[in-house]
């Protein structure tokens, strides 16, 4: 039997992990790793749109399959090259002072992997399952490595995994029965006759099971911690993809399977919204609750980490539009937040590894210690705050774009809203790390280590490169549209062209350019000499400043701000989020008592007749 490229991807995936496990401990692992995740990029490289594995598996009257098309294929390439960078940024000075398993830590990158790729060519929504459960565990491993309160995260994150599963689960039992089969197109056709009330029981399952991973509100507060207090390479990787399994598979029922029209046409009752109305509401206020706790943050990595789940709005904010605007955008995004995400992560840890920290209120000033890094960082903010040149600002602009032609004006206000509190917390974030007066016990500190620097600056490229040419990707994105079923998007090398909206990025770098260029001619040419003085020689106000006196203004960041909205937030935001903690805690502790007070044999029992009774009745 000949093996086709699918089959090869992997068997390379599965050798990637085995090697991992066997010689994990060796100091060339993180190299080995990297050039194994680019060999499956290689055959990622040469595989077709569509491509079917030659195994299958099967038992209990099932068989598991896997087949990629267009969909699968963007985001396994952005996968896999998110482990690729990770590794890379681990393979050096950073892996050979890490204080923990670097076995454990490698074969928890190629478990998680191995497990997206077979999520990823799900050929039904039995290996979807499958699938989803392989990404729920492996990730849990990658984020309980480091212990204490990684591992307390970890546990918070297997809690909302455990429930995602259990609702997907109920999901397929309900398609099952009604269609005969776990066929993507026995139950498209089963979902397109279906009444609305057991549709909308689908779709809330979906929701919650999905959108745990994803983080969308309000099954978000485990993400922030779980990927914050992940090893560097794990927290690279988490950060720019594993939340995005989340967007694949509800892009697969929601988009593929039930369809947007359906969406459209079913109401939401004693209301004049509908379905899609809601997934987009939801979307939008996962973009706005989020972001603006990330203001609020003093650690660099939470802060991200919370701009993570808010830029994760933003992408089935575009894809719920289902306009060939709005869903490219959505997708767009998925992809340049990867390489933006990466970059700002491997910035902040490069800072951790020098300095030991990441608290923005005892930081400061080193952009002339780190400007490598501090360039990293600043091009990786201008893309997360959708500003151009970089690629942050083409998918938002689609997105923002789509949402006015579709007629949305209070959904695109919510989506300003939520950039609004992007740049003001990215503004934060270089501002303290990079910016303003030196730390006297920081005079010492040396650039990050070239091999954490090349990934790095590589992938902040690429951000810069997609943003200025996005055509290279958008040809990606229009397959995957066309595999979801969705209108497909006109694009040219330098963006959007189509009669009811155009960008050419080629123009927009083009003019930003030639301005900076005319900026430095004259700043140059005709402004003063300057002189270079030393970064802890300074000077206001008619006083010399000594070291120990500290005029940079950055602990409590914003807190004029929070003053103003404080009321607000706290009526709001905070009321929000802990009122779902305290009826978290509450079912829980119920559920608990319950359970002690009477045989674990009668719920069992119980459970089964109840679950029976629904499913035959």
């Amino acid at each position: 039997m000949s093996l086709n490229p699918l089959d090869l991807l992997f068997l390379v995936a599965a050798f990637n992990l085995l090697a991992m496990l066997l010689a994990g401990s060796w100091r060339g692992a993180g190299i080995l790793a990297t050039v194994l995740y680019g060999v499956q990029l290689l055959i990622l490289s040469q595989m077709g749109e569509t491509t079917t594995a030659s195994f299958i598996f099967s038992g209990f009257g099932f068989n598991l399959g896997w087949r990629f098309d267009a969909l699968s294929w963007l985001f396994a390439v952005i996968t896999v090259a998110s482990a690729l960078f990770a590794s890379w940024y681990g393979s050096g000075e950073w892996l050979r002072r890490y204080a923990g398993s670097r076995r454990l830590l490698l074969s928890a990158l190629a478990a998680n992997v191995l497990a997206m790729l077979l999520l990823l060519g799900s050929g039904d929504l039995l290996t979807l399952f499958v699938g989803w459960e392989a990404t729920s565990w492996a990730g849990f491993l990658l984020m309980a490595l480091a212990g204490g309160m990684a591992r307390e995260a970890a546990l918070k994150y297997l809690v909302y995994a455990i429930v995602g599963a259990m609702a997907l689960l109920a999901a397929l039992v309900v398609l099952f029965q009604a269609s005969g089969s776990f066929g993507f197109a026995a139950a498209a056709a089963s979902l397109a006759v279906m009444g609305n009330a057991p549709l909308w029981g689908l779709i809330l399952l979906f929701l919650i099971a999905f959108g745990a991973k994803l983080a969308l509100l309000p099954f978000h507060l485990w993400q922030a911690p779980a990927y914050s207090e992940t090893p560097a390479p794990g927290a690279v990787f988490l950060g720019a993809i594993v939340g995005r399994m989340g967007l694949f598979a509800l892009a697969v029922v929601l988009v593929k399977l039930i369809g947007i029209a359906q969406l459209k046409a079913l109401a939401i009752p004693f209301s004049f919204l509908s379905a899609q109305d809601l997934i987009a509401w939801i979307a939008a206020l996962t973009i706005i609750l989020p972001t603006y706790t990330a203001l609020k943050q003093n650690d660099a990595r939470y802060l991200l980490a919370w701009h993570g789940i808010g830029q994760g709005g933003y992408m089935l904010l575009g894809l719920a539009l289902g306009t060939a605007l709005g869903s490219a955008g959505g997708l767009l995004h998925m992809i340049n937040y990867a390489a933006t995400q990466a970059t700002l992560l491997m910035a902040v840890f490069a800072v951790q590894h020098r300095i030991g920290h990441t608290d923005l209120n005892r930081l400061g000033g080193l952009v002339a210690r780190m400007p490598l890094s501090f360039l990293a960082l600043l091009m990786g903010i201008i893309s997360l705050a959708g500003l151009p040149p970089m690629s942050g600002f083409v998918s938002k602009w689609m997105v923002y774009t789509a949402l006015l032609q579709d007629g949305r004006p209070l959904l695109f206000v919510a989506s300003v809203i939520g950039t609004l509190g992007t740049i003001l917390s990215v503004y934060k974030l270089i501002h303290n790390l990079f910016l303003g007066q030196l730390r006297v016990e920081h005079e010492k500190i040396d650039e990050a280590p070239l091999s954490m620097l090349i990934p790095m600056l590589a992938c902040a490229t690429l951000a810069f490169v997609t943003g200025a040419a996005p055509g290279l990707v958008l040809g990606w994105v229009a397959a995957a549209q066309g595999a979801l079923g969705l209108p497909v998007l006109a694009y040219t090398l330098g963006g959007v062209d189509s009669p009811q909206a155009s960008l050419d990025m080629l123009w927009v770098v083009g003019v930003l350019f030639a301005g900076f260029g005319v900026g430095a001619i004259l700043f140059y040419g005709f402004g003063g000499k300057t002189q270079r003085i030393n970064q802890l020689d300074n000077y206001a106000g008619g006083h010399f400043l000594t070291t120990e006196m500290r005029y940079h203004y950055s602990d409590n960041f914003y807190a004029g701000l929070m003053h103003l909205i404080g009321g607000w937030y706290r009526g709001s935001f905070a009321w929000l989020e802990s009122a779902i903690s305290s009826g978290v805690r509450l079912v829980a502790t119920a559920a608990g008592g319950w359970y002690r007070a009477v045989s674990p044999g009668f719920y069992l029992l119980a459970g089964t007749t109840l679950l029976l009774a629904w499913v035959l009745l």
